[in-house]
């Protein structure tokens, strides 16, 4: 799926990646993976494994 408008919304400002004044994530792609030992069937269940801290 190659979509060149795909936007990355993010709200973690801790990291490097995030422009708070657009609440966009900079990279043209992220990693996504699950976290270990969870199965609420909820957001907790994957994480953005490209994040950086500041």
């Amino acid at each position: 799926m190659s979509n060149n408008n795909q936007k990355i919304s993010c709200t973690v400002g801790s990291c490097i990646y995030n422009d708070k004044l657009d609440g966009r994530c900079t990279l043209s792609e992220i990693i996504v993976t699950p976290t270990k030992r969870c199965n609420t069937q909820q957001p907790d269940e994957s994480k953005c494994s490209s994040y950086e801290c500041k």
